[in-house]
């Protein structure tokens, strides 16, 4: 099975990108939608044409609750996780919609918490903050990373 994220090690650090698994960048699916959006309206405006003018305004509506339904769609199709790992300590960045968080944490005391429950994240805790990761990760590769994290993790303190 292929892993779910981008592990990069460079000069004494680790760096996990996680992404949600998408099949069409922003462009792609924008041109989806406009494809469909004039063959909708291109059926309605024949239906219109040949006296049924009632088709034109739900094809209207249509196009308009798809565009909707894209633009929300589009707007987490560039979320992300990123962990970074250094001698200095742990940063995960974590973009979804137009929020952007970073929280920075030690390594002395930085421990990860996973039991494998279902639906359970990756907690990263150190002395009374946390931060859970790994929601763009399917649930059968996190005990993969949460081992992969601990290991490293484990080798920076030494």
């Amino acid at each position: 099975m292929r892993r779910s994220w981008i592990h990069v090690k460079e000069a004494g650090s680790h760096e996990w990108l996680l992404r949600p698994n998408c099949a069409l960048r922003p462009g792609q699916l924008a041109a989806v939608f406009g494809v469909v959006a004039t063959v909708s309206l291109l059926v309605a405006v024949a239906f219109a044409w040949s006296g049924a003018w009632m088709v034109l305004p739900f094809a209207c509506l249509e196009v308009l609750a798809l565009g909707l339904a894209f633009a929300i769609h589009a707007r987490h199709v560039l979320d992300y996780e990123r962990i970074v790992l250094g001698p200095n300590g742990l940063e995960v960045e974590t973009s979804v919609g137009a929020r952007l968080d970073r929280q920075q944490f030690g390594l002395p005391w930085l421990q990860v918490h996973y039991a494998g429950r279902r639906r359970e994240l990756i907690g990263l805790v150190e002395a009374g903050k946390t931060i859970e990761v790994g929601r763009f990760t399917p649930e059968a590769q996190r005990p993969d990373l949460a081992a992969e994290l601990r290991t490293h993790i484990q080798g920076m303190r030494w």
